[in-house]
């Protein structure tokens, strides 16, 4: 099957440093041209796959400091996507919206996968504009927020077996936060959690121009008032695994709806437990007692600590193996382009949500 897989130009694909879209695009790439199939990936210069790669440019757009305006770049990359539409039986796009006005010809051998908010009111009128389009959602929670008509399936996200690297060992004494310091992640409720435990917390994680404020203002003291507070700063993927695969726990205490979350199955996979406050898609991908613990408050999660210690790390490990691997994702989505490939002549048609043709793929 010839593919194309179109990345935002935020990132490279995989991203050197922070990034979950770019990250999970590399993954399926990967996994697709590993089956045997002809996949060309549109992204930055700087990415790096064994797949066929044309690039928007040089340099993905967070770590490149001459880019003061990102629009251009990613029209050009995707007038290079639509230069080549005609060479693929599948498009597969992760840039959110940009590139719906230009597939309304084609838009029946497209896939665009969401990995970001989209039950907001504008982004609803948006997709009653491009009825019909196939959409993927990452989970259930997601899919709920989308037309029915466009929704093709559910594929949750998935990491190569292999990538972090798990071994059977005793759990470390130190808390993990790993992401984005922004008021949605909740690095404050992290924080008190730590200092009613008393156990140390390494807080790993990116700083946005947009949360400069927030980081100023209220993270960055409260890091400096408590000794057991640490901010490590963004960490590379070798860096992860030992971050990720050393701690007692990692905390996961969103403030928003979180549409998947890959920190959690990251952490899974070095098996260390989760706990998460039940926001979005968290109650699908962990479960109680097995892979970490949903709580919905301080108190709770202050009690749910005591009990990371009993987690047996390889039940966590095969909790991930069952059901978020590369493996998973890639099959799900194959399911849909094969699908979408014997459906060519489908006309939109409106149906319920939770109509039987939707399905949880992966």
């Amino acid at each position: 099957m010839k593919i194309a897989q179109v990345a935002p130009l935020y990132e490279s694909v995989p991203p050197k440093l922070y990034g979950g879209t770019e990250r999970v695009v590399s993954y399926l790439t990967e996994e697709l041209v590993r089956r045997g199939h002809e996949v060309t990936l549109f992204a930055s210069g700087d990415s790096v796959t064994s797949a066929e790669l044309v690039s928007g440019c040089d340099q993905s757009l967070r770590l490149n400091q001459t880019i003061q305006y990102a629009l251009p770049y990613q029209l050009i990359a995707l007038d290079q996507v639509m230069q080549r539409a005609d060479e693929f039986d599948v498009l597969h796009f992760h840039i959110e919206l940009l590139h719906f006005p230009f597939i309304r010809s084609l838009s029946q051998r497209t896939v665009t996968t969401l990995h970001g908010r989209v039950d907001g009111a504008d982004v609803m009128h948006f997709f009653e504009t491009f009825a019909g389009t196939p959409l993927v959602a990452i989970s259930e929670d997601q899919g709920t927020a989308l037309p029915a008509s466009s929704l093709a399936g559910i594929v949750y996200n998935g990491l190569p077996r292999n990538l972090l690297p798990f071994k059977h060992r005793q759990p470390g004494s130190y808390l993990a936060f790993l992401g984005r310091v922004s008021p949605d992640k909740g690095p404050e409720r992290a924080i008190e959690i730590a200092v009613r435990t008393g156990l140390p917390l390494r807080i790993a994680a990116k700083v946005d121009p947009a949360d400069r404020t927030y980081w100023e203002q209220v993270i960055e003291p409260l890091v400096r008032a408590h000794a057991n507070i640490e901010y490590i700063g963004e960490v590379n993927e070798q860096q992860k695994a030992k971050f990720l695969g050393e701690a007692l726990g990692l905390l996961f205490p969103i403030h928003w709806r979180e549409p998947f979350g890959l920190v959690m199955i990251e952490a899974m996979a070095c098996g260390t437990p989760v706990i998460a406050w039940p926001e979005g898609a968290v109650p699908e991908v962990i479960e109680e007692g097995i892979s970490g613990h949903v709580v919905d408050s301080i108190d709770a999660a202050v009690a749910a600590v005591k009990t990371l210690h009993r987690f047996d790390r390889t039940v966590v490990r095969r909790a991930f193996e069952r059901r978020f691997t590369a493996e998973h994702m890639a099959e799900g989505y194959l399911e849909i382009y094969r699908r979408l490939l014997n459906a060519k002549e489908r006309q939109p048609q409106p149906t319920s949500k939770g109509g039987s043709d939707v399905r949880v793929v992966a």
